[in-house]
């Protein structure tokens, strides 16, 4: 009887802690704001709804067809798009216009026998679809119960690239409106204009790099001729950003890093500060700027088509403070007169004087303390975005700044209220209304890719959009937050950072002896070989750390340059301009290493890469390493500066040979390796193109 007893008072007792035990806080980046644990799981359905009120139609339904196309990309889940009332496993879309405490951009969700958002507006509601869809990449589909409030610390969480001295093609762009997205930050400031520095360019302006570009029709010729965006691309890109909640931010940067400008125009350049200034005292200046920003912000179809245009204003000639000073409020004025909102570079405590400058309905991108007081601003009347330099600026391969942003330092140190090592603002300071990071390409021509340039920005992403969204809600461990980091992934259907999900560090192995050729490191990857002696892997590039490895018998009649791997962005050759040496080429740069591979023989080769350069192995023992190279200049007015050149490639798979200038001769044995990744969800063909 007692025993009885007992047994009943214990079933009691698990029965009464399971029904009572709270689902553990999804994990997401950034993390949620508030989170209520229910009982239990919802498994979503492989096929099922995505349900929207029939009311609210035209103001849900784009986010909702993006939120299943996600899906599908994603996970192979199939959802229709519906009208009505939610079903038992649907994932219900609901305007609710009284949680206001929500703000613009917050939302609710409610996971119970359906998924229920609700949201004050369609952004905060398209916002909930990231959080759903990450939510999917760190737990699965079984959801645990409960609800979710979730909105930011500050209403501006943003990017700026310098596209001045660096190109990145327009759809590079595109995918990164989508990461951006992806981690709720939803502004992309892109910097339009500038130019290298002299000294580099043997301290002659007329041979130093410079660039602008959009296309002009105003002005033929000042488009750069080695990569630019037509007008309709610019405004494609930034319609696609709107859908996805983000704010493309136009930088046309003036009166400094105006080269671009004075090399096509030499009479508005400044003869005594450098060409890289343009000339305040010519009137022609005026005219040229008059005419070049009504070209992109003017007429019934402007090309910014945004609310916010950024006039640049930083690094003028402290000697100038009064005229810069006039200029400056006088294009604040300009582009406040086409109904958009001004945005400037924080200069006006270098460039100190009684000069007024307009201060209402402008944001101030605080950078340096040298050149901008905060405090001041604020006082001005000037709204702030935290852009801080020592902090938040990446200058890839340069040796200054920072090449990676230290993200546990941020992470444990930083806030958006911390604009400099001596002044951090009170945390409910009206005018701060958020923070922006920076990559600039300051060291044009260096070597830099465009994945070298995203392998720099993404860990620092993750890390921000955490710490302006909900700072004092992040995990307090960063080990942990940084491994939930490297298992999420950028975007849906992206995968920037050549990342092969493989089961163990061999990510491809092939013999290529045999007909079919599979792939025997267990990830299914099998090849196809083509008629045209032409393989076709499934993996388009593996990305770094990587180690490339096969034997390779090359026959002694190759022509040069004949191609051993490839995709449409990079290129391995051999024999590379009848050296017989291997090259890779990408982005305009061609570099390889110096050891000649032998004719008529084999020779088991391996090729490791890193984010710091290349090694070349020959039957086991390294012969050659591609590192950055040191090049110091002197500058025109005494001192000198270095370059450091990168000699970098992710490697290409998708193609072993070309149908028109493949190598003669045989390889076998190949074998791919890369440090393996912590992706929580495991889908191969996430990581094809």
């Amino acid at each position: 009887m007692r025993k009885g007893i007992l047994l009943s008072l214990l079933l009691l007792i698990i029965f009464f802690f399971s029904a009572s035990a709270q689902e553990p806080c999804p994990q997401v980046i950034p993390s949620l704001k508030e989170w209520k644990g229910g009982n239990g799981k919802l498994s979503l359905k492989k096929k099922g709804k995505l349900v929207i009120p029939p009311e609210y139609r035209s103001k849900l339904v784009a986010g909702v067809e993006q939120f299943k196309s996600d899906l599908l990309e994603m996970s192979g889940m199939k959802y229709e798009v519906k009208y009505g009332k939610p079903s038992k496993g649907d994932i219900y879309f609901t305007l609710n216009f009284s949680q206001k405490s929500l703000g613009e951009e917050g939302y609710q969700i409610n996971i119970g026998d359906y998924v229920r958002v609700e949201a004050p507006t369609k952004t905060g509601a398209f916002w909930a679809t990231r959080t759903l869809l990450q939510m999917i990449v760190s737990g699965g589909t079984d959801f645990p119960k409960g609800e979710i409030r979730d909105y930011p610390d500050y209403a501006r969480r943003g990017f700026m690239l310098d596209c001045g001295r660096k190109f990145f093609p327009h759809q590079y762009l595109k995918d990164y409106v989508r990461i951006l997205s992806f981690y709720k930050m939803n502004e992309f400031q892109i910097h339009l204009n500038d130019n290298g520095f002299v000294e580099f360019f043997d301290n002659d302006w007329s041979k130093t790099y410079s660039a602008f570009r959009l296309e002009s029709t105003k002005f033929p010729g000042l488009t750069a001729k080695d990569g630019s965006y037509t007008k309709n691309e610019f405004r494609d890109l930034q319609q696609e950003a709107q859908y996805f909640g983000v704010n493309i931010i136009p930088e046309i940067d003036i009166p400094a890093h105006s080269l671009a400008f004075s090399q096509f125009k030499p009479e508005i350049g400044s003869k005594e500060y450098g060409m890289d200034h343009l000339d305040l005292y010519n009137p022609e200046t005026y005219k040229f700027v008059d005419a070049l920003l009504d070209e992109y912000i003017g007429g019934d179809n402007p090309v910014f088509i945004g609310k916010d245009v950024h006039i640049g204003t930083d690094e003028y000639n402290k000697k100038e403070a009064e005229k810069y000073r006039y200029f400056t409020d006088r294009y604040l004025k300009f582009v406040e007169s086409y109904h958009k909102n001004p945005r400037m570079w924080g200069g006006l405590k270098w460039l100190a004087g009684k000069t007024p400058v307009k201060s209402k309905g402008v944001i101030v991108n605080a950078w340096s303390a040298d050149w901008v007081d905060p405090v001041q601003s604020l006082k001005d009347g000037y709204e702030l975005i935290n852009t801080c330099d020592g902090f938040l600026y990446i200058v890839p391969g340069a040796g200054y700044y920072q090449d990676f942003l230290n993200t546990e330092w941020i992470y444990n140190n930083w806030s958006v209220t911390k604009l400099s090592s001596d002044i951090t603002l009170t945390k409910d300071e009206p005018g701060l209304s958020g923070a922006m990071f920076a990559v600039w390409n300051d060291h044009c021509g260096n070597g830099i890719s465009q994945k070298d340039v995203h392998l720099r920005t993404m860990p620092a992403l993750q890390t921000l959009a955490q710490k302006m969204w909900n700072d004092a809600g992040k995990p307090a461990d960063y080990a942990a937050f940084n491994k939930l980091c490297k298992g999420m992934i950028e975007a849906p259907g992206l995968n920037l950072s050549g990342r092969v999900n493989g089961k163990t560090d061999v990510v491809l192995k092939y013999d290529l002896v045999k007909p079919k050729a599979k792939d025997l490191s267990g990830n299914e990857f099998n090849v196809k070989k083509r008629k045209d002696n032409v393989i076709e892997t499934q993996v388009y590039e593996v990305g770094y750390p990587y180690s490339v490895q096969f034997d390779l018998n090359l026959s002694s009649n190759n022509n040069k340059d004949v191609v051993l791997f490839g995709n449409d962005y990079v290129k391995v050759y051999a024999n590379w301009n009848g050296t017989g040496k291997i090259a890779f080429s990408r982005e305009g740069y061609t570099f390889n290493f110096d050891t000649v591979i032998p004719a008529n023989e084999w020779v088991n080769l391996r090729i490791d890469g890193t984010v710091n350069g290349m090694k070349l192995y020959i039957n086991g023992k390294q012969v050659e390493e591609l590192m950055p190279k040191e090049r110091e200049c002197a500058k025109l007015n005494g001192g000198s500066s270095k370059m450091y050149y990168q000699f970098t490639s992710f490697f290409p798979l998708q193609f072993i040979g070309d149908k028109t200038t493949g190598f003669k001769g045989e390889m076998k044995n190949l074998t791919v390796k890369q440090e393996k990744y912590l992706n929580l969800l495991y889908n191969p063909a996430r990581f094809l193109k």
